[in-house]
């Protein structure tokens, strides 16, 4: 059996009393205080996530940029020093390896952030297309930590411990700093829907910043939120999930990820296959459902029309801000219409729930 991996802040979940669970390999916290709580301080407030699993892929080299152009289905050509970027990233038959983050510091020098569960397989990936370029390509994932800071009022807690001004870091930008006196990564960036910041510094420091952060946003209720709620957050904002939304077997044309899909642009791996299906239309389509009999629609629970399988649940779950019970679903393109009632067979029982648009969540 293999030992789980944990981040340099398990001392710090077990103290708070965390309920841990394996995810992806590593101990992480799944809730502190309880999912639904939890979900509504980010939503209201702000909470503070240990992100410290996910992994990081640096590349450098004079071909570092046309590396990275065929690696993604996004356009890495158009971003500018100091930004980021989210894409896709695809086998040859236009299925996904996985998403990531780019972050470009200049065209010779780039820095991938991949999900946790997916960081050797990515690296292997890379290290494959890379035989191609001129490019080193390092898995750093053991030097750094990672706290999201979450919420309406992230920008006001985190203000109060860093002489950087946030303020002047847009969305999907980032920059260096201190934060209490520790030389980090700051990106405004997350994975919840609302505004807020990653914050990546060597691994030694994980305790010292969770700490400062906790206390400075104390009398504003920041607190500790665990992957429970990180889940129902993203889910509410149709941000996908790998293994749920997005796969190998998933394009991301499928999983309405086109507008991260620029066709315009040079060769890149699954192009052709993505070019063809754009032409063609797509065979299945990510939808939203929501419950409109009692139940909760779990992934990978069968959706059926008229007693015939049509696709599968992707993610579904009770929605804290929404108060009810939704879904989102792959399901053969040609019944994915607006209004349009199917079944999610939930231990093998029909239960009846409706398409509606899937961006459950929009802050402002």
């Amino acid at each position: 059996m293999v030992e789980a991996k944990r981040t340099p802040l398990y001392e710090e979940h077990l103290s708070a009393k965390a309920k841990l669970i394996d995810f992806g390999g590593w101990e992480m916290p799944v809730q502190y205080a309880g999912v639904i709580d939890e979900h509504h301080a980010v939503r209201t407030k702000a909470g503070l996530f240990d992100v410290s699993h996910m992994g990081e892929v640096d590349v450098r080299g004079e071909e570092a940029l046309a590396f990275v152009q065929m690696l993604i289905t996004n356009d890495a050509g158009k971003l500018e020093d100091g930004k980021i970027l989210y894409s896709p990233m695809c086998y040859p038959n236009g299925g996904i390896v996985d998403d990531l983050l780019v972050y470009r510091y200049d065209p010779q020098h780039f820095f991938l952030v991949v999900n946790a569960s997916n960081t050797d397989k990515d690296y292997a990936w890379m290290l494959e297309q890379a035989k191609n370029f001129k490019v080193v390509v390092e898995n750093v994932s053991d030097k750094y930590a990672q706290l999201a800071l979450q919420g309406p009022l992230s920008e006001s807690i985190l203000q109060r411990i860093t002489k950087v001004n946030l303020a002047q870091i847009k969305y999907y930008s980032f920059t260096h700093g201190q934060i209490d006196g520790v030389e980090c990564l700051i990106s405004r960036t997350g994975y919840t829907g609302e505004d807020g910041f990653e914050i990546y510094f060597s691994p030694e420091y994980g305790r010292q910043l969770w700490r400062k952060i906790l206390e400075a946003g104390a009398s504003d209720g920041v607190q500790p939120i665990g992957l429970g709620a990180r889940d129902t957050l993203r889910f509410e904002a149709r941000l996908p999930l790998y293994g749920n939304e997005l796969g190998a077997e998933i394009t991301p044309l499928e999983a309405g990820l086109g507008i991260f899909v620029k066709l315009d642009k040079a060769e890149f791996i699954g192009k052709e296959v993505l070019q063809a299906q754009k032409e063609q239309g797509v065979p299945r389509k990510l939808v939203g459902l929501e419950m409109i009999e009692r139940g909760i629609a779990r992934s990978h629970y069968p959706l059926q029309k008229d007693g015939q399988e049509i696709g599968f649940v992707t993610s579904g779950s009770f929605s804290p801000t929404l108060n009810k019970n939704i879904a989102l679903g792959l399901i053969r393109a040609e019944l994915a219409v607006q209004g349009e009632i199917l079944d999610v067979m939930i231990r093998g029982k029909a239960v009846k729930a409706k398409i509606i648009p899937s961006l459950f969540y929009k802050r402002g």
